[in-house]
C-alpha cells in the first residue's frame, strides 16, 4: 500500500518531472508595439523566422496605434503531451479566419482541418501548399503565428471539446431541419509535432492592421528593382544565347514591353540534377551574353533546382555538406551550415552575378513526395528531414538575396517554397497548377501571409483565354509569360496582339502608382495586392446557406459559404475584377464610397454589387472617390538610373484626394540609408468648387525620375 503521504509525494515529482501531464500557463510579453510572443515548452533551435533571417523594422511598428491584447490570457490553453504541443486560442460566434497559407479554392478557413506542409499544390485546400504559413488572421483585428518548422495540423473551428465555454447547440437530425454535420466550435485548436514552440500575437484595431505588423514584424515588405515590375518572358528550356537574343528583337518588332527574360534549364551543362556551370554549346559567352541585353536594358534571370549534379565542380565540395539521400541522383546542400552557404556563394558570384545576371528562378523545393528527399532523410546540420522541409525555400531565398544585397544591387526572382517570414525576401511564388480563377484566389489570399503570388501565363487554348490571363498577369506582383514548354509569345493569338499589348503597356504606365504601392509594403507593412476582408468599408456580410440534402453528393448537408475571392485592390485606390473566358460579365462587389470607371472616370455605383459587362479587350478596373493615380507614358522598359520621364495624373471622382508618390534611383538599397524621395500630390477644391491639383517639389539631392512637367487628367467630368 502507498500512504497517503508517498501519495502527494509522487504526484508533486510528476508535476515538475512531467509538465506534459498538465497544462501550461503562457507569460506573454509585448516584445513590439502590438506584437505578444510566449514560449510553450522547449522551442526547437531551428525556427521559420529563424531561417528567413527576419529583422523587424521597430520605427514603422512604432508609428502603428498601440493594440490591446485580443482576448483573455487564461483563454490561450497549452499542454505537452507525448512530445507533442497542443494549442488551443478562442472564437467567438461571428468570427471568421483567414490566412493559413496559400489557399487557391477559398479565402474563409474557419471550420477546416489543414496539415500546414511544404508541398506542390495538388488540387485541394488541405494546407499542403507552396506557403503553408502557420498564421492566421481574424475579422475581429488580431493576427496568430506558430513559429515552428514542423508539419503542423490546425482544426480551425471544427473540433467541440467536452468542456466547450460556448457550446453548440444540440439538435435532432431526425427532425431538425437545422442540423448540421458542422456544429459550432468556439476555438483554433493547433498540433504541433514539437516538445514546444514559440507563439506570436499580433493585435490591431482592424485585420489589415494586425497584416501590417505581421509584415513589419518580419522586415517589411520587399520594394523590388523597376525593372522587375516590368514584363518578363520565360524562354523555352534549351534555347541558346542567340536564341534568346533573337528572342529580345522580336519583342522590339512587335513594340512589346521587355525587361527581364527568364533562361530555363538549357543554361545548365546538366540539369535535373544541376551542375550551375553554364552550357558552353548553347552559352559560349555568358559574360557577352549578359551584357549585350543589358545594353538593351533586358537583364535575366537564370532558372535552378538546388540539387547538386555529381559531373559538377560544386559536387566534390558539397558532398559531404550534403544529405542521405538525392533527388534526381543530385545531392541535396545542408544550407543551415555557413560552409554549405559560403561555397555556393563564391561559385555563383563568379559564374553567375559577376557575369551580370540579375536574378533566379528557384525550382522544385516544394514537393512532391515521391521526388523530394523523405522525411527519413537526416542532414548534417542534425536537422530532420521535415524540419527542412518546412524551411528550405526560406532558407534558399535568404542566402541568394544576401549576395545581391551586399554588392547594393536589387534583385526579384521566382520560387516554389516560401513560408513565415518571407515578406522582406525578392521572391514570387509561382506553381504548374493553371487554374486562372483559381489563381487569383491565391493571389488574394497571399495578402493574408505576407507572401507575393503570380497568377502567370503559360499557355491557352482561344484568344479569347489567353487574352483574359494575360489582363490578370499585368495586375499582380510580376507580369510573366512563361514559355519554357511551349515557345508562346505575347502575340501567340494574332487577333488579340493589339489587345494584348494595350494591357502590358497599361501596365508599363502604371509603374509610378505600382512603385509607390510597394513602398508601402516595405514602410507601412501593407500588401500591395489586397483581399477585400482587408480593406476599409469592405462590409459584405459573409452569407452560409444550409444546403440541400443530396444522399450522394451532399448527405450531411454541409453549410455552403460565400467568399470574395475574384476580385481585389491593388494599392489603395484600384480595384481588380479579372474576367474569365466565357464571361461576358460579372458581378463586382463595391465597398462603402463612390467609385468610379478606370477607363473612362464614370461614377459606377456605392456599397453595392454591380454587374459590368466590360467587353474582351478590357479588364474591369474601378477607382474609389478621390483616388488619385499617378502614371508616366507609354514606355517599353522601366526607366533607368537617372532618366526622367513626364508625369501624368489622374484623379476621379468628386471628392478631394491625396496620395504620396514614391521614388528612389530604382536599383540600389541606398532608400533605406534615406535616398528617396516622397512627393505629396493633393487634389483641392478652389473657391468656386473646382477641382485644382498641385505637387509638392522634391528635396534637392534625393533621387526623382520625374520631369518638372506634369499633366492633370480629372477624369469625371
Amino acid at each position: 500500500m502507498i500512504s497517503k503521504f508517498h501519495f502527494i509525494v509522487i504526484c508533486a515529482l510528476l508535476a515538475v518531472y512531467c509538465p506534459q501531464l498538465k497544462g501550461q500557463e503562457l507569460k506573454w510579453t509585448e516584445i513590439e508595439n502590438g506584437i505578444w510572443k510566449a514560449s510553450v515548452g522547449e522551442s526547437e533551435d531551428i525556427s521559420l523566422l529563424q531561417a528567413a533571417d527576419i529583422r523587424p523594422k521597430v520605427n514603422a511598428l512604432d508609428k502603428l496605434p498601440t493594440a490591446n491584447f485580443p482576448f483573455p490570457e487564461d483563454r490561450v490553453k497549452t499542454k505537452i503531451v507525448d512530445g507533442k504541443t497542443y494549442l488551443q486560442f478562442p472564437l467567438t460566434r461571428e468570427e471568421q479566419i483567414y490566412g493559413l497559407g496559400l489557399n487557391f479554392k477559398t479565402v474563409h478557413q474557419r471550420g477546416r482541418i489543414m496539415q500546414l506542409h511544404v508541398d506542390h499544390y495538388g488540387g485541394r485546400d488541405d494546407g499542403r501548399t507552396h506557403a503553408p504559413v502557420p498564421f492566421y488572421v481574424s475579422s475581429r483585428g488580431y493576427g496568430v503565428l506558430i513559429d515552428a518548422a514542423r508539419y503542423i495540423t490546425v482544426y480551425a473551428g471544427t473540433g467541440i471539446r467536452v468542456d466547450a465555454d460556448d457550446k453548440p447547440v444540440l439538435r435532432d437530425r431526425n427532425t431538425d431541419p437545422h442540423w448540421q454535420a458542422q456544429p459550432y466550435s468556439d476555438a483554433v485548436e493547433i498540433l504541433v509535432p514539437a516538445k514546444g514552440t514559440d507563439v506570436y500575437i499580433y493585435g490591431g484595431a482592424t485585420p489589415m492592421e494586425a497584416v501590417q505588423r505581421y509584415n513589419l514584424y518580419n522586415g517589411g515588405g520587399y520594394i523590388p528593382p523597376k525593372w522587375g515590375l516590368g514584363f518578363t518572358q520565360r524562354v523555352p528550356t534549351l534555347y541558346s544565347q542567340e536564341d534568346i537574343a533573337q528572342e529580345a528583337q522580336e519583342f522590339e518588332d512587335h513594340d512589346f514591353p521587355l525587361d527581364f527574360i527568364g533562361v530555363e534549364p538549357g543554361w545548365h551543362s546538366m540539369a535535373y540534377p544541376c551542375t550551375f556551370e553554364w552550357d558552353r554549346t548553347r552559352f559560349p559567352d555568358p559574360k557577352k551574353f549578359n551584357s549585350e541585353l543589358l545594353k538593351d536594358g533586358i537583364r535575366t534571370n537564370l532558372w535552378l533546382n538546388p540539387y547538386v549534379s555529381p559531373v559538377g565542380s560544386l559536387y566534390p565540395k558539397l558532398k559531404g555538406l550534403s544529405a542521405s539521400h538525392t533527388v534526381w541522383n543530385g545531392i541535396v546542400p545542408d544550407l543551415m551550415l555557413a560552409e554549405t552557404r559560403d561555397i555556393f556563394k563564391e561559385h555563383f558570384v563568379q559564374n553567375h552575378l559577376n557575369l551580370g545576371v540579375s536574378g533566379y528562378k528557384i525550382d522544385e523545393v516544394d514537393g512532391f513526395d515521391f521526388w523530394i528527399w523523405p522525411d527519413v532523410a537526416t542532414f548534417p546540420s542534425g536537422y530532420s528531414g521535415e524540419q527542412m522541409r518546412q524551411v528550405y525555400g526560406l532558407l534558399i531565398q535568404d542566402m541568394t538575396a544576401k549576395w545581391f544585397k551586399e554588392r547594393n544591387q536589387r534583385t526579384y526572382g521566382l520560387v516554389r517554397a516560401s513560408n513565415a517570414g518571407a515578406s522582406s525576401l525578392p521572391y514570387v511564388i509561382y506553381n504548374d497548377y493553371y487554374s486562372h480563377k483559381d489563381f487569383i484566389t491565391a493571389l488574394v489570399n497571399s495578402s493574408f501571409i505576407g507572401v507575393l503570388w503570380t497568377p502567370e501565363v503559360r499557355a491557352s487554348k482561344t484568344a479569347e483565354e489567353w487574352l483574359r490571363r494575360m489582363q490578370s498577369v499585368c495586375f499582380s506582383p510580376m507580369a510573366m509569360l512563361n514559355a519554357w514548354a511551349d515557345g508562346t509569345k505575347p502575340w501567340s493569338f494574332p487577333e488579340v496582339e493589339a489587345a494584348v499589348r494595350d494591357v502590358a503597356n497599361l501596365r508599363m504606365r502604371l509603374l509610378p502608382y505600382i512603385y509607390s504601392t510597394f513602398s508601402q509594403y516595405h514602410f507601412e507593412g501593407l500588401p500591395p495586392f489586397r483581399a477585400m476582408n482587408l480593406v476599409e468599408g469592405f462590409s459584405y456580410d459573409q452569407q452560409v446557406a444550409e444546403g440541400e440534402l443530396d444522399s450522394t453528393d451532399n448527405p450531411y448537408k454541409v453549410a455552403i459559404k460565400s467568399e470574395i475571392k475574384d476580385q481585389y485592390m491593388m494599392g489603395d485606390n484600384i480595384l481588380v475584377a479579372p474576367m474569365f473566358e466565357g464571361e461576358k460579365e460579372r458581378k463586382v462587389i463595391l465597398p462603402k464610397g463612390k467609385w468610379f470607371d478606370f477607363y473612362d472616370g464614370k461614377f459606377v455605383g456605392e456599397n453595392e454589387v454591380i454587374t459590368v459587362a466590360p467587353g474582351l479587350e478590357k479588364i474591369p478596373l474601378f477607382v474609389r472617390d478621390g483616388g488619385i493615380i499617378p502614371m508616366r507614358p507609354v514606355q517599353r522598359q522601366a526607366p533607368k538610373l537617372g532618366e526622367k520621364v513626364d508625369l501624368i495624373i489622374r484623379h476621379y471622382g468628386t471628392s478631394e484626394g491625396e496620395y504620396t508618390l514614391y521614388d528612389d534611383d530604382g536599383l540600389s538599397f541606398d532608400f533605406e540609408k534615406g535616398q528617396f524621395t516622397n512627393v505629396e500630390i493633393q487634389v483641392k477644391k478652389d473657391r468656386k468648387g473646382k477641382l485644382v491639383g498641385t505637387i509638392s517639389s522634391p528635396e534637392k539631392g534625393k533621387p526623382y525620375s520625374y520631369n518638372k512637367k506634369v499633366t492633370w487628367e480629372f477624369k469625371t467630368k
